[in-house]
């Protein structure tokens, strides 16, 4: 375990009526990082939010912080806060008293309330605000009011269930920006679920991407991106084109009909794989040059791009990102460099591969 760990799950499983929710869920949590628990609804990213913040227990399996057990530790002794969706802030309270709830709630001085909470205020840009009711403030206020009551307690940990999700794509935008330079400024642990997951990648130092109950995948937001580690993650993590195929040798692999030299080794030879390339990974070039030849099926203008569909000769499809445009019906080649060929590993038994095997020699490689 790293010395630096706040937070460990170990082997946490979460059941709702006989439904696995979390299952057998291990992962640890560095101080002072800003992590992201990215996935589809219903994938178990804020089951773990609660059961770090204390709302809920796990069924089985040990939760840690700071490497002492808290399974059954209720959230008013945990040293975290949670801002909501809906920044659960009370209307008849007016910013300075949102703020100040919690101090209140403790029993602490007038003197070192005022003197936090006007802290907390200006740390988060509304030292100015304090007598404004919750109504009259614009969403992003509120959020920021909701991390300033947030952080008043000084808790090691914060965490964010989706609290941008309700904000205009603009606002959304800005308060990335915010959120991501308020935890530099801070020094603690944020903890952030979403679904969106340009926000993921925008904002996070570690991402854990999530599925049914499992993480997928964990690491930076260049390694989830480069190097997605099957075909959930290479899908939910921005546009890929995805296609099978068959490894070759170290360094070489064939997919749409033909061979292609890749930066991948270590697979078995024949091995059926699939490939990614990322729609701005692949140029446009006359078809004579292209490294594939498809013709070109619809476009889109996508403001700083063309969004470009196209098909090869075996109807496998091709999504293109260029500042070229293209014209539909036209055919043209497509040309990409070897390290823009990320191949992934089948998840499956030695009697699957073996007839996936027979099936790709029978039928030609990736046609």
């Amino acid at each position: 375990m790293n010395q630096n760990t706040i937070i460990r799950f170990d082997q946490v499983t979460h059941s709702f009526d006989n439904t696995t929710v979390l299952d057998k869920v291990s992962f640890e949590i560095e101080k002072g990082k800003f992590y992201t628990l990215l996935g589809p609804s219903g994938c178990g990213k804020t089951t773990i939010l609660r059961l770090i913040a204390g709302f809920m227990e796990p069924t089985d399996g040990k939760v840690y912080f700071n490497e002492e057990i808290i399974n059954h530790v209720p959230a008013h002794k945990r040293q975290v806060n949670t801002v909501f969706q809906d920044y659960a802030l009370f209307p008849h309270l007016n910013v300075y008293e949102n703020v100040a709830f919690g101090l209140k709630i403790k029993k602490k001085k007038r003197a070192e309330i005022d003197k936090k909470v006007k802290e907390a205020l200006a740390f988060v840009n509304l030292e100015d605000y304090e007598t404004r009711e919750i109504s009259e403030m614009s969403g992003g206020q509120r959020q920021r009011v909701a991390i300033a009551r947030a952080i008043v307690n000084e808790p090691e940990v914060i965490l964010l269930d989706e609290p941008l999700s309700a904000l205009d794509l603009k606002l959304r935008t800005e308060m990335q920006y915010e959120l991501k330079e308020l935890q530099q400024r801070l020094g603690i642990t944020f903890i952030f679920v979403t679904h969106d997951q340009e926000e993921a990648l925008a904002m996070s130092d570690e991402i854990f991407v999530m599925d049914k109950g499992v993480i997928q995948q964990s690491g930076t937001p260049m390694d989830i991106y480069d190097e997605p580690i099957n075909r959930f993650v290479a899908d939910f993590i921005g546009e890929s084109n995805i296609t099978s195929g068959v490894m070759v040798e170290d360094f070489k692999v064939a997919f749409a009909g033909k061979e292609f030299t890749c930066v991948d080794r270590d697979l078995k030879t024949d091995e059926p794989v699939e490939i990614v390339i990322r729609p701005e990974d692949l140029a446009i070039t006359e078809e004579e040059n292209g490294k594939l030849r498809v013709r070109v099926d619809s476009q889109l203008f996508r403001g700083v791009h063309y969004e470009i569909c196209c098909f090869d000769e075996y109807e496998n499809e091709w999504l293109v990102h260029s500042t070229k445009q293209a014209t539909v019906g036209e055919r043209i080649g497509l040309t990409f460099e070897p390290e823009a060929i990320h191949v992934m590993r089948f998840n499956e038994s030695e009697e699957d591969f073996d007839k996936r095997l027979e099936g790709y020699t029978e039928s030609g490689y990736g046609k």
